[in-house]
């Protein structure tokens, strides 16, 4: 087996809006408090080489995906089905998402020159491919995250920076991460560490870019190991936070650094524990898939966008006023969809579901902010060994939410869709499961061959 590593830079200039937290909030940036980077792991076996690369974005869509392919493709001949694009959704990056109405404008010089950084880390990774051996462990990582939707009060902030500090239910998160190890004779080439937690740690208030915990403590490990690169993979982070989201800046930016250092000691365990694998297959698949969406008639688009027109129309009505930024999302989004309706245009774009396979570790990427109980539903049912479910992998599409939060509507349910200018996804429960199922099926039998 070979594998190479590279990162590229990603850091917008200062300026930019970055993207999260609210409508129209107009969070410029002032000050880089960590660069943004693009880190790639290519790795070859025998006549297949696949090339993934995780990047300090809060997401990317699926034309930005097939651009970075189209500059990869056209410089080493790898397929499209053998580059996977993956995000690690930071909330202090820059706003890369077009589609979604109202969460940061995009700066286009910075889309324009997007997908030549990313594919620059893609292609340097490929140049690197060395002889390798690859380790892997889980260990345990917590005191980091709590279920935002069946915990939902976050405990105060003495409490949550006690070392000794676990959620009610951390059975509702996840308790460890995995952490992938690559060596050529006794150096480290670089690790590959997996955890679904949302990985925010600031509020609205906060104007630093910064790849947030995550970000952070791949800086810091990365330090620690000169010469290495690190790539976070996320992974089932549509109903986890970190214990210390939303707090005002003055305290988000010092437990910034104590979250980071959290999980960074879980990965120097991981580094420290790996055990070395067999990688006696590598493989890869690509399904372009539609999942359903709620129907409503033209009629009842139109009486719902009158809703938010009166809002809006109201006496007073001031854009300093959330729930006028709010409201002029939804118009937004009706305007959108009432406009493919009357022009006879689908609803809703294919997106795509990705798997690579390395030996017995599954990789099974998805575009959603995925909900913990998919998650585990797919986890339960795969056959490979070490199955890992990511989220925010080549397109972003807002969340998959779980039948229990779906049902109660909602922020992810009902108005995530709507910020994204679509109607709200009909069973994304069932329809995800069976889908990463599906690929992870295919994954094992062309691995088994």
């Amino acid at each position: 087996m070979k594998v190479g590593l590279a990162k590229s830079d990603l850091t917008p200039r200062v300026g930019v809006e970055l993207c999260g937290f609210g409508p129209f909030l107009n969070r410029h940036s002032i000050a880089v408090r960590d660069r943004l980077w693009a880190r790639a792991m290519a790795v070859s076996l025998r006549d297949t080489t696949l090339v993934l690369v995780s990047n300090d974005l809060i997401g990317v869509e699926l034309d930005t995906t097939r651009r970075v392919r189209e500059i990869v493709g056209r410089e080493s001949g790898l397929p499209p089905e053998a580059i996977m694009v993956h995000c690690t959704h930071t909330h202090s990056g820059p706003a890369t998402l077009r589609r979604l109405i109202g969460w940061g404008a995009q700066d286009d010089p910075y889309l324009e020159v997007l997908p030549q950084r990313i594919a620059r880390a893609c292609l340097e990774a490929l140049a690197n491919l060395t002889e390798a051996t690859l380790s892997h462990a889980e260990v345990p990582c917590e005191g980091i995250a709590l279920n935002r939707e069946y915990d939902r009060d976050a405990p105060p902030l003495e409490e949550v920076l006690r070392e000794d500090w676990r959620p009610a239910r951390p059975e509702l998160t996840d308790t460890t991460c995995h952490v992938l190890k690559f060596e050529a004779g006794d150096r480290l080439l670089g690790f590959l560490s997996y955890f679904g937690c949302h990985p925010v740690v600031c509020c609205q208030e906060t104007r630093y870019i910064h790849g947030d915990f995550v970000g952070v403590a791949t800086n810091l490990l990365e330090r620690e190991h000169p010469g290495s690169v690190g790539l976070f993979l996320q992974g089932a982070q549509g109903d986890v936070n970190s214990c210390v989201v939303h707090k005002p800046e003055p305290e988000a930016l010092p437990a910034l650094d104590v979250i980071a250092a959290r999980y960074a000691n879980a990965v120097r365990a991981g580094l420290a524990q790996a055990q070395p694998v067999d990688v006696d297959c590598l493989t890869c698949a690509l399904h372009e898939v539609t999942f359903s969406r709620v129907a409503l008639s033209a009629a009842e688009v139109e009486a719902r966008l009158a809703e938010q027109e009166a809002i809006l129309g109201a006496p007073g009505a001031s854009d300093a006023d959330q729930r006028v930024r709010m409201a002029t999302v939804f118009a937004l989004a009706y305007r959108k969809i009432l406009a493919r309706m009357h022009a006879g245009q689908p609803l809703t774009e294919p997106t795509e579901l990705q798997g690579f396979r390395l030996g017995p570790l599954a990789l099974l990427g998805a575009p959603f902010e995925v909900m913990q109980a998919v998650k585990n539903e797919v986890v339960a049912a795969a056959q490979s060994p070490v199955p890992l479910v990511l989220g925010l992998t080549n397109d972003c599409l807002g969340y998959a939410p779980d039948r229990t939060v779906a049902a109660r509507g909602g922020y992810a349910a009902e108005m995530v869709p709507l910020m994204g200018g679509t109607l709200p996804f009909a069973d994304i429960h069932s329809e995800l499961a069976a889908g990463l199922l599906n690929l992870e099926r295919r994954l094992s039998v062309r691995g088994a061959k």
